[in-house]
């Protein structure tokens, strides 16, 4: 996800710092970009001149002091405890005029801005996976959102090409509360042994779906879907309708993941 939001933002003008402590991670993520930017320029969808250009807007490290912005979005793993340290460590490099984002899923924005400094500067800016193709971003406010923080995402949600839609902080946002029975009850007709995998996500695709419940968690990633569906359970006070399913996390356990593995509840090529 964060490879794919400083492409999109680096094609809209953007000069952009990509930062990872891992630097094995930071020159995957830098491959990632500069073959999805060959493949536009091979398509005819993106012009080789300006192609260049938004690589020369990209730059990469693994230091923290290096990452200082007007606009700071996060996109690690779904554990608020590392993103209040990195948004703490983001806080002290830059200045009191930085915007912060966090790119997750479903965790408290409101829990993670009582623990930072800056809270008024901090929201939520969840995009979607694939980032680049994704329109739907959610900006998602805390009670202690500023306003013009919240002008300030929408508008460089709108300069990235992206869709903003304006919410509060609440358990999965919109789109992961909306969706977990899409998942859940797909997984719950496998555990029952109602229907198999691939008769599930056929039917669902016939039915007007763009992609299977289960071809769609794959490309999510199974743990980042287990995640949400776990934070979502317990926010909502664990209703027996939203419970995570034992078989999801059967596979997170196995390191079935889905594409970024090479398997999940189908098998792909690395």
């Amino acid at each position: 996800m964060g490879s794919g939001i400083a492409q999109i933002a680096a094609m809209a003008g953007y000069k952009i710092i990509l930062f990872d402590v891992n630097a094995e991670i930071v020159q995957k993520g830098r491959a990632a970009i500069e073959k999805s930017l060959q493949t536009l320029t091979e398509k005819n969808k993106l012009d080789p001149a300006e192609q260049q250009l938004i690589l020369i807007r990209l730059s990469y490290t693994t230091a923290i002091a290096d990452c200082v912005a007007d606009l700071l979005i996060e996109a690690i793993v779904e554990k608020p405890e590392i993103k209040e340290d990195l948004f703490k460590k983001l806080a002290a490099v830059n200045s009191n005029a930085a915007i912060f984002a966090s790119n997750t899923s479903s965790l408290s924005l409101t829990s993670i801005a009582q623990k930072i400094p800056h809270p008024q500067r901090f929201a939520g800016l969840h995009f979607f996976n694939p980032a680049p193709l994704m329109k739907l971003v959610e900006v998602v406010s805390t009670p202690l959102t500023d306003e013009t923080t919240i002008k300030a995402l929408t508008a460089a949600a709108i300069q990235m090409g992206k869709t903003p839609v304006l919410c509060k902080d609440a358990p999965g946002f919109i789109v992961n509360h909306v969706a977990r029975p899409y998942y859940l009850e797909a997984l719950r007709l496998l555990e029952e042994g109602l229907a198999d995998i691939e008769t599930i996500d056929q039917v669902m695709e016939a039915t007007g779906f763009r992609m299977g419940p289960f071809r769609l968690m794959d490309l999510i990633g199974n743990d980042i879907n287990y995640a949400v569906s776990c934070s979502v359970y317990e926010a909502m006070g664990q209703p027996q309708r939203l419970k995570p399913s034992p078989f999801q996390e059967s596979q997170v356990k196995q390191g079935a993941l889905g594409r970024k593995t090479g398997k999940g509840y189908y098998r792909y090529e690395q």
